[in-house]
């Protein structure tokens, strides 16, 4: 008997599809193959159902209409220049009150100085964001950027999340559109998805009740996009949210992404839960991964990219998320303390050769990218 090293190879034998032509998502598989738009309902039946290889597969179909076995990842840096955070989210594990043990704040110096450890590798993109401080002035955050910028002008600065810019608008008494207008004149370029959460108000109120609201999170996202800038979009699942909550959401994105076309990927958030006050939540399943990065696939019919994160699902569930219709690894990271705070398991870094090894050993072809996925070419 053959074997198979993906859904591509079994779907190509008819094997897969006969399967999923019988089982109970067949009417969602005619939809699939139509390329028509999947419903709010479509969305929660694919939760519900138990058949992961089915929903794999027309994953992996929509992927592959995409990309076909193209895999991308990015020679990144992270950078995070402080935890300290007004929001109080019960979910974090990162953030300090100002004054409390484990605060910290680097300087512009001190972020450089990060940033100057590298210089003898050919990062593309710098990704840089942290807590809503309570007093770090404007100036902080332009002249970072700026500073960076000198110090690496062939980078992408992606930089501050939606969160991070309504704080700064509200702090300062400005706009949000002036607040992005001068940071994309210091420097950034995109900004990055977090601090979406889930846009539930249940949720919100139980998890983030002091952050900024599901509205002013998609209206900052908009307003980037209007100014011509890209952005990703997140969803943090596994802790108190419901299937119907995680529909909602990715459809939300949905419109907004009808409306502007700016954002560039998903990236589908496992949370962890150590050091955090709901370290009592019972742990996500692998079917709950896989599940909510083919549903996402699935749903988001206008998102280019679908990020399998591997800093919060481990590189091996990563790894299997590319047959789930996944088709982005993110990158090689350099230091991540968000996700390795809260108990992420994973390394903080990955090299480009070990990348690009887990992607082959998925049987996908790895792209390198920069951050608007444009491949780059050595």
């Amino acid at each position: 008997m053959g074997s198979f090293s993906n859904l591509s190879e079994l779907s190509s034998t008819g094997i897969a599809e006969r399967w999923v032509q019988k089982s109970e998502l067949a009417d969602i598989y005619d939809k699939v193959m139509a390329d028509d738009r999947l419903s709010r309902d479509d969305g929660l039946r694919l939760f519900q159902s138990s058949d992961l290889l089915a929903l794999g597969f027309l994953a992996n179909v929509v992927r592959e209409r995409f990309h076909g076995e193209k895999t991308y990842w990015v020679y990144n840096q992270h950078i995070n220049y402080s935890n300290v955070c007004v929001n109080g989210c019960t979910f974090c594990a990162f953030s300090r009150r100002q004054g409390e043990e484990g605060g910290f704040v680097l300087t512009v110096e001190q972020v450089l100085n990060k940033v100057r450890e590298r210089l003898h590798e050919p990062i593309r993109e710098i990704h840089v964001v942290g807590g809503c401080h309570p007093d770090l002035p404007f100036s902080y955050y332009v002249d970072l950027v700026r500073e960076i910028k000198k110090v690496r002008p062939e980078s992408v600065i992606k930089a501050f999340t939606a969160v991070e810019v309504a704080h700064l608008a509200d702090n300062e008494r400005l706009s949000v559109s002036e607040v992005l207008q001068a940071l994309k004149e210091a420097g950034v370029q995109a900004l990055p998805g977090g601090g979406a959460e889930v846009f539930s108000n249940r949720v919100r109120q139980l998890l983030c009740p002091e952050k900024l609201n599901s509205d002013g999170w998609l209206q900052v996202a908009k307003e980037t996009h209007l100014m011509g800038m890209r952005s990703n979009a997140t969803l943090l699942y596994g802790h108190v949210e419901t299937a119907a909550e995680r529909v909602d959401h990715m459809l939300a994105l949905r419109e907004a992404q009808d409306e502007t076309g700016g954002f560039m990927t998903f990236i589908p958030l496992a949370f962890q839960t150590a050091n955090t006050t709901l370290s009592n939540v019972q742990p996500r399943t692998g079917f709950t991964d896989l599940k909510t990065i083919a549903v996402s696939r699935l749903l988001l019919d206008n998102f280019a990219h679908i990020k399998a994160y591997w800093i919060m699902l481990g590189v091996k569930m990563a790894q299997i998320a590319l047959q789930f219709g996944a088709d982005d690894l993110d990158g090689t990271v350099m230091e991540e303390h968000i996700g390795h705070m809260a108990g992420a398991q994973s390394a903080e870094a990955l090299t480009p050769d070990e990348l690009q090894g887990l992607i082959r050993a998925a049987g996908r072809q790895p792209v390198e990218r920069d951050t608007f996925f444009k491949p780059v070419e050595r």
